[in-house]
Order: structure tokens, then C-alpha cells, then sequence
């Protein structure tokens, strides 16, 4: 069986890899911890759940619903660090004991702002976090020092600015998360909220059950899947096939959930309720996609396990290689520093997930179905694409393009008669038809249509009204045609 656990406190896809061997590690479990959905998904035989949320506790997080992201630090943070910057990139701007004012600017966004980043640095191991927080600590303690013993260069805005772009980051990172997170709750939203049963009554549609018997009026959404009773009528089923042209159901005919009922009344056994349905499997086959790893994610995971590691044995290395070349040790420091903020945001490790989670809810939101990330990175091989429905690459909304006409008949006085014939018509096609007619008719045939010419402010008599005139019009008589095309 699978079970799904949200987990919060992750901040890395190293954080996502201790999670997993964590898990790993129990007995007829096989889990994948997807950093950018925040959710693990566990394939265990009978384990119970507290096992599985002890093993998470173990490696250091919890499991829950993350809360959402605050842009209230990121502000404070943004505002007192320009000023810093300003000043240190500006001499203009550096008068006497500037250092000390930007000291008084950047101590907050580095131990305030750059909170986040410090305690976790050190409960999980060693993570991005780890970086962002030796990186930014060293620069500021390296600053503290420079101003109290009077030499070497401060590098406050360093500390201030790498600080406030990572909290940037994290914001927009979690703002990517939760439009894709909402493509997915819009797709199953689709679905109607109430159903009307056959004896008039209306109930939520979660208390609609296997057998009941309920109504589809002309315009609304199919409550759930069902089989048509009694009535007929065309369904729009564009939601699941594509097609732009609803299909005709009638009695014994299957109709779909979240489907649109677009001509007439309908009455239909439910025969699948909640998660048995159409809707409700489609929508764990995006939330499976978007749980799972593509092969290219799997290696991002690896390479960052050992990242952090060898970041900091690289910053080591850098420091002792400077000292050892015989350079001045605040260069050496620099050097060192650099190594651990260029390493700090780790692209491969955060830009992968999200990429794959945005690109698989996008897809949902468009109708655009992906099975799994591993699809949608093997997309780079492909070089032919197959359609093989028309409604997949056209409006969804057909027109009409051209009227042919026979015995000299007038095309304009076909399409007026045509228009006045379905103007009370619930066909899917008719009230196109009926709009195309009052764009392109001459304005004479339009006032006709309306029951009304210039300067006539007169209503019509019944008999004389188009639509009247046209129940006796010689339709067979002057052999008119009209085609219409998707």
C-alpha cells in the first residue's frame, strides 16, 4: 500500500535524501521524498503510520503541512540592506564612521533576517543551510572585527545582501510551489458542489451515494459518474477527450463527472461517488506525478548529499592554500568566504524539483495530463507529436465559414431564415449559428431579424415576426444548403 506524508522543515534536496534513507531503512519500505511538493510518498507492506512518522522525527523534521511563506522578513531585510549596499559601493556615500552606521543597518538582517538559515544549519547536518549560514556568520564576524581593531576591509554588505537575495528565493521558490500546488486543487474543483436528486431535493455532493438517482439540468456540470436513466441531451466532454463537439446521450449511455450537460434535461443513476471517479483518478495522477523523481532529479539528490561536505573542505582547502602561498591572511579569509557564498544557493539541487513540479501543474492547469517526471524529461527525444482527436487542436467552438446556395437563392436570406429557425434552439451548434448570422447579415436583414427597421418604432404583429414568417418559408422549394466546419 502507499502512503503520502507532508513533511515540513525541509530546505534542500540534501534535507529530502536524509529523509529518504531514513525511511529507507525500515523494513519493507520503499520511499521517494520529493523536495519541492514537500510530501513523501512511502510504499510499505502493513507498517503502521507512527513507525513512519517516528522515522521522520528521527532524521530531524516534522511531518505536517508547511505554513505559508511570509514576505515580512524579506521586506525589513530588503530595506535595511540597500542602504548598506549604497554605501559600501559608493565613496561619495562614506563619511566618518559609516562602517559603524552599516554595522547598526546589517546586524539584523544577518541575525533576524538570516534566522532561517541558522537554525536549521546545524540540527539536520550538513545542509545549504549549513553554507548560507557559515558563509554569512564569517563575513559578519570577519566585519565586527575589522571595525574594532581598526584594519582590513569590512564585507557587511556581503552578509546583508547574500542574506536578503536567499530569502527572495526562498519566497518566489514558495510561491512556485503553491501556484503549482493550485493547478491541481483547481482541476479537482471542477466538479459540481451540489447535485438536485430526483425528488427535488439538493444535498452536498459528498452525500450523494453508489445508486441515487439525481437530475442534470440543461447547463450544469454532471454531479458524478453515472449512467442516463431517462432524457436526452449532448454533453460536452472536452474535460476528458478533447473534443469540442458535445456528444448525444440518451438512455443506457455512460456520462462522465464534471462533465457539461449542453442541450437538454437529464436523469442519471450515479454508479461511482468521491474517489472512484474519473475526476478523482485523474487528479491522483497528477499529484503521483508530481510526488515522483525523474532520473536527471535522482542524480541532483546524489551530487547534493556530498555537496555541502565538499564545499566546506573546499573552503578549508582555499583558506590553507592562500596562507600557505604566503598571502596576507585578510585575503586568504576573502578567499575563503567567496568559495562558501558562490556555493550557497546550489541551483542544481532547488531548481530541478521545482522545475518538474511547475512544468507537471502547469500542464494540468492547460488539460495537459503527465503521467510521471520521468515523462516529462524523456520530451527532449521526442520529434513527431500525434493528435489523434480534432477538438485537441482546434477553439472548441465551431463557426460557420461559408453558405452555398442553390436556384439563385440570396445567402444572406438563407442565413436570416436559418438564424430565425434555431434562435430558440438549446443544439450546441444552433446559437452560433444565430450569432454568426448577426455579424454578417446586411444591417436591413439584422432589423428584420429584430422585428424592427429604421425609423419603425411599431412592434410587429406575431404573423409578421422573421421567426413566423420562416415556418412557411419555401426552404425545400429554393433548395438552400449551408455547411458548417470545425
Amino acid at each position: 500500500m502507499r502512503t503520502e506524508l507532508p513533511i515540513e522543515g525541509m530546505t534542500c534536496a540534501a534535507c529530502a535524501s536524509k529523509i529518504e534513507r531514513s525511511l529507507n531503512g525500515i523494513d519493507g519500505v520503499s520511499a521517494t521524498v520529493n523536495f519541492a511538493t514537500e510530501r513523501a510518498a512511502v510504499d510499505h507492506d502493513e507498517v503502521p503510520l507512527d513507525e513512519l512518522v517516528r522515522a521522520i522525527e528521527d532524521a530531524g523534521y516534522r511531518t505536517g503541512t508547511p505554513a505559508r511563506p511570509r514576505p515580512t522578513r524579506l521586506i525589513v531585510s530588503v530595506v535595511l540592506t540597500v542602504p548598506v549596499l549604497l554605501m559600501a559601493m559608493i565613496p561619495a556615500l562614506q563619511f566618518d564612521g559609516w562602517g559603524w552606521v552599516a554595522l547598526a543597518l546589517a546586524t539584523p538582517v544577518v541575525l533576524w533576517g538570516g534566522w532561517p538559515f541558522h537554525s536549521r544549519a546545524y540540527a539536520h547536518g550538513p545542509t545549504m543551510d549549513t553554507l548560507v549560514s557559515v558563509g554569512v556568520m564569517a563575513a559578519w564576524l570577519w566585519s565586527v572585527y575589522a571595525l574594532i581593531a581598526g584594519e582590513g576591509d569590512t564585507y557587511l554588505e556581503v552578509g546583508a545582501v547574500v542574506t536578503t537575495f536567499l530569502l527572495l528565493g526562498r519566497y518566489l521558490e514558495g510561491r512556485a510551489k503553491r501556484s503549482a500546488g493550485d493547478a491541481l486543487t483547481k482541476l479537482l474543483e471542477l466538479g459540481a458542489k451540489e447535485v438536485t436528486l430526483q425528488d427535488g431535493r439538493s444535498i452536498p455532493i459528498e452525500e450523494l451515494e453508489a445508486g441515487d438517482v439525481f437530475v442534470v439540468r440543461p447547463g450544469e456540470k454532471v454531479a458524478t459518474d453515472g449512467v442516463v436513466e431517462s432524457g436526452s441531451s449532448a454533453v460536452d466532454q472536452s474535460l476528458l477527450t478533447g473534443e469540442s463537439i458535445p456528444v448525444e446521450k440518451g438512455p443506457g449511455d455512460p456520462v462522465t463527472g464534471a462533465t457539461v450537460n449542453a442541450g437538454g434535461r437529464l436523469i442519471v443513476r450515479a454508479t461511482r461517488v468521491g474517489a472512484d471517479t474519473a475526476l478523482a483518478q485523474i487528479g491522483r495522477l497528477v499529484a503521483a506525478a508530481q510526488t515522483g523523481k525523474a532520473p536527471v532529479q535522482k542524480l541532483a539528490d546524489r551530487v547534493a548529499a556530498v555537496f555541502v561536505p565538499a564545499v566546506m573542505v573546499l573552503s578549508l582547502a582555499t583558506l590553507a592554500g592562500w596562507l600557505i602561498g604566503g598571502a596576507a591572511t585578510v585575503d586568504a579569509f576573502t578567499a575563503a568566504v567567496a568559495v562558501l557564498i558562490v556555493a550557497c544557493p546550489c541551483a542544481l539541487g532547488l531548481a530541478t524539483p521545482t522545475a518538474l513540479l511547475v512544468g507537471s501543474g502547469r500542464g494540468a492547469q492547460l488539460g495537459i495530463l503527465i503521467k510521471g517526471p520521468e515523462i516529462l524529461e524523456s520530451t527532449h527525444r521526442v520529434d513527431t507529436v500525434v493528435l489523434d482527436k480534432t477538438g485537441t487542436v482546434t477553439t472548441g467552438r465551431m463557426k460557420l465559414t461559408g453558405v452555398e446556395t442553390l436556384n439563385g437563392a440570396s445567402a444572406d436570406e438563407a442565413l436570416r431564415y436559418a438564424a430565425a429557425v434555431e434562435a430558440a434552439s438549446e443544439h450546441p451548434i444552433a446559437p452560433r449559428d444565430s450569432r454568426r448570422d448577426a455579424r454578417t447579415a446586411p444591417r436591413s436583414a439584422r432589423l428584420r431579424q429584430h422585428g424592427r427597421r429604421r425609423g419603425d418604432r411599431r412592434r410587429r404583429r406575431p404573423d409578421r415576426h422573421p421567426s413566423a414568417r420562416a415556418a412557411t418559408a419555401p426552404w425545400r422549394s429554393s433548395g438552400t444548403a449551408s455547411r458548417a466546419r470545425s
